[in-house]
């Protein structure tokens, strides 16, 4: 027993490092693991199951392991298995709370469970018709995106308008009418049958609350609870958790409020934040070790939370301090800057870099581009297809859904049917799909050939991973339900092409390479982010992009969008202080280079009074926003703007050609005493300095 008991030991804790073993083997909670990118928080998570599986503490059909997407939910699920520890349930939010309802339906309400609403925009279009509004396609998407942030805020119609104050008019429509939209839609939906996701979590939560019996059950059947991705829970999510736990605290979450940005979709860091506070008696481990990535990486992001400084208590509030990460890995290249002279210029120096890597040995699935908005993947897109390098693009046609994909799982399940004994399931597979084309070698070129070529090398190469994992056991039927199962769940294989993502589609995952690319001001941070908190979380996507990597980082940016247009773009000012003072500017194509030094940019301008972002030009001119009282002598900004009537007169201009509004309230604010010092005020150039200065100056001494 002693000997079984030492290998148990050494099979699931011995691979592990200290903080990882503490939350192995810390089996009742409560319990929080702060995870840092890339230090092996699913591996902690998944052999703390384990272990408690096979000693006994849990019962696999008793714990529920939650994740975010059916992506992760499908990969814990394989781990586990790997690990002996099959019987767990691993799911989404929406897929357990769905599971249970219509388990639960029938006699918790009565009749047959109403259709699901996969996608909202129809019945959003129908419900604008009734009330004759005109909403175009991205209308109907905004207005979707706001309807199911609105849900999983647990707001009604009734509530809207209180909850949503200060996010602006969804649509094009004002508050009010979204309200009358809200409320439209819920009748659209009763009128069909159909409830959709959020639905699926309310409705939940509302029989959990109400029926005491139906709670009793599901508490009765999960008694453990481990929730991934901590950071990202919703309000409705969050009490959904505590409807399931009935008071117990048998729970264990995982998180990084670095890592949080969804914000837009109702999650909150908070809940992890909290998380010490609600429950006093748990236990807080701290996985900072980084697996993942080089030192220098490592060293960029920790650079990047550390830069950012107080933007107002708001703000500040909602900042978690950082995880400062330690690499574990040995040193590799410094992360490469390249400035660009446009778009165009940008998307041929990363295919150039990428040629340069794949010849040197870096797989192209090793490698991605990742970029803050999808509309920015065509320039990539055209570059790779002129350089021969094949992509995939993440967002695209989903990889089971492709016809060769279709037709090789058609041949593997009958091929499982009547799978020879003593053929290894790898070669099993490559016999299999040779009949539509597979080779051992690649097809040379581009285009739908060796993209087919692709999808189906990436199944044989599924099978020789998962063959060797899972032992001689795992044969062609054991396969063909593998597949079966991450089809439903979405979980592709990685196919060998360079990866073209959006930075929200790149969470979770990791490349040898990643090429973070468009990093200038409006795009990262993207344009509308125009609070203190929006600015934050498009610092902690830069930090999820940068984490990606494992090896090498170039980090990218361009002066202009068209080649030849004007260079009105600057870096993003999350860049300052991490890339060096002196940059190369790439030419367009056939250009000459040339090298300048850039001045540096001090981040968002903040109100002075109130510390909030100002979002217009005229705020920035004042140092305030719009909202803070003026700090200026009403009399003397009176005498200003006669002054400048005057003047405007004479010269027979516009007012606002001699000084703005915004102007003149920050010279009546600042109160200059000398040349210089109106110098400074924004919106007083030399040209006006040396035509008004003097004339301004004496009137505020007068004043």
């Amino acid at each position: 027993m002693a000997g079984e008991t030492l290998s148990l030991e050494d099979r699931l804790l011995g691979g592990l490092d200290d903080e990882q073993r503490a939350v192995a083997t810390t089996l009742h909670g409560p319990l929080c693991v702060l995870a840092g990118a890339g230090t092996g928080k699913t591996r902690a998570i998944t052999h703390r199951i384990a272990y408690g599986v096979h000693t006994g503490v849990y019962q696999p059909q008793r714990l529920l392991a939650v994740t975010f997407t059916s992506r992760a939910a499908a990969e814990m699920r394989s781990r586990l298995r790997d690990l002996g520890a099959g019987g767990v349930q691993a799911r989404t939010f929406h897929a357990a709370a769905l599971r249970q309802l219509q388990y639960f339906w029938p006699q918790a309400v009565g009749g047959q469970l109403p259709g699901l609403l996969e996608h909202k925009a129809q019945v959003i279009a129908e419900a604008a018709r009734r009330l004759r509004l005109t909403v175009d396609r991205a209308a109907i998407r905004d207005l979707a995106s706001e309807l199911e942030w609105a849900k999983v805020s647990m707001l009604t119609p009734s509530t809207y308008l209180e909850g949503a104050t200060g996010r602006g008019e969804p649509g094009g429509l004002q508050p009010a009418t979204v309200v009358r939209l809200f409320q439209a839609y819920e009748d659209v939906k009763v009128d069909r049958n159909l409830i959709d996701f959020e639905d699926v979590l309310l409705i939940t939560v509302g029989i959990l609350q109400e029926d005491p019996k139906v709670a009793a059950e599901v508490r009765e059947q999960y008694r453990h609870f481990v929730v991934d991705e901590y950071q990202d829970v919703s309000p409705l999510q969050e009490r959904l958790l505590e409807l399931w736990l009935g008071g117990r605290e048998e729970l264990c979450v995982v998180g990084d409020a670095s890592q949080t940005i969804y914000s837009f979709t109702g999650a909150t860091s908070a809940h992890l934040l909290d998380f010490a506070k609600r429950h006093p008696d748990a236990t807080v481990v701290k996985l900072v070790r980084d697996y993942r990535s080089t030192p220098q990486v490592v060293t960029l992001a920790n650079r990047l939370l550390a830069a950012r400084r107080s933007a107002g208590p708001a703000a500040d509030r909602l900042w978690a301090e950082p995880l400062s990460l330690v690499a574990q890995r040995p040193a590799g290249p410094e992360p490469e800057f390249a400035e660009c002279s446009d778009d165009e210029a940008e998307a041929t120096t990363v295919a150039r870099r990428i040629a340069e890597l794949i010849a040197t040995g870096t797989e192209p699935k090793g490698i991605a581009v990742l970029y803050r908005t999808n509309g920015q993947s065509e320039a990539f897109e055209q570059a790779l297809s002129a350089a021969g390098i094949g992509y995939q693009l993440r967002g695209g046609e989903r990889f089971f859904n492709r016809r060769e994909v279709r037709d090789a799982l058609l041949q593997l399940r009958s091929a499982a049917r009547a799978q020879p004994a003593g053929v290894p399931l790898g070669q099993s597979v490559r016999d299999v799909l040779s009949s539509l084309g597979y080779t051992d070698t690649a097809p040379t070129g581009s285009g739908a050939t060796r993209e087919r070529w692709e999808s189906l090398s990436a199944l044989v190469s599924l099978a020789d991973e998962l063959s060797a994992s899972r032992g001689d056991g795992f044969g062609m039927p054991e396969f063909v339900l593998e597949l079966h199962e991450r089809s439903t769940a979405q979980h592709a294989p990685a196919v060998q092409g360079v990866t073209l993502a959006s930075l929200h589609a790149a969470k979770g995952l990791e490349w040898d390479a990643v090429f973070l690319v468009g990093l200038s001001e409006g795009l990262v941070p993207i344009s509308f982010a125009d609070t203190a908190t929006t600015v934050d979380e498009e610092r902690r996507l830069l930090y999820v992009g940068i984490t990606r990597a494992r090896h090498f980082l170039h980090l990218s940016w361009s002066l202009s969008r068209t080649p030849g247009g004007r260079a009105h773009r600057r870096p993003s000012r999350f860049l300052d202080g991490l890339r060096p003072g002196t940059l190369r500017t790439t030419a367009s194509p056939g250009g000459g280079g040339s090298t300048r030094r850039r001045r540096e940019y001090k981040g968002p301008a903040t109100c002075r009074v109130c510390g909030t972002v100002l979002d217009t030009g005229a705020e920035r001119k004042l140092g305030r926003c719009a909202n803070c009282p003026p700090a200026y002598d009403e009399s003397t900004f009176e005498s200003l703007r006669a002054w400048r009537l005057e003047r405007a007169r004479e010269a027979d201009v516009p007012a606002f050609v001699v000084f703005t509004d915004a102007t003149l309230t920050a010279i009546a604010e600042a109160k200059p005493e000398s040349l210089a010092d109106l110098a400074q005020v924004a919106g007083v150039g030399k040209a006006k300095l040396e035509r008004y200065g003097d004339a301004v100056l004496e009137l505020l001494r007068g004043a």
